[in-house]
């Protein structure tokens, strides 16, 4: 496992449902902001410009409702880089109890951000994965 990176979520009020807490495709977009977070925070600028990211695969479990008024801590890693793809997981926890509500498992593809085309990970861009915050 690499470094883990961390990433603090809001809930707002459109992310709840007729249930009462966090709707389950929200979920899925914590999942994309924390993954984008890191991405954004760790690599360079000259990387970012040449490389697009895409989802090939999503594997979610809800754990516990998350409710509007709570805080929720993002927490991702990824594996190493198998040529273009990536598995990347994220923890997301209740900031007060440390509670999981939600874990994710997603395979990633490396893209060259002109020809859109997939592209091998690097291992200068496998080391933005090192860093975290």
């Amino acid at each position: 496992m690499q470094a883990i990176f961390q990433h603090s979520i809001t809930i707002q009020a459109s992310d709840i449902d007729s249930l009462g807490h966090v709707n389950n495709v929200v979920y899925l977009r914590y999942v994309q902001e924390v993954a984008e977070a890191h991405w954004e925070t760790c690599a360079s600028d000259e990387l970012k410009k040449a490389h697009l990211w895409v989802v090939l695969r999503h594997e979610i479990d809800y754990k516990a409702p998350a409710f509007l008024g709570q805080s929720l801590l993002g927490r991702t890693w990824v594996e190493k880089a198998d040529g273009a793809k990536v598995w990347r997981y994220v923890h997301l926890l209740e900031v007060d109890s440390g509670k999981l509500v939600a874990q994710a498992k997603t395979l990633w593809c490396l893209l060259d951000a002109v020809t859109k085309r997939p592209k091998r990970i690097t291992e200068e861009i496998d080391t933005v994965f090192d860093q975290s915050r």
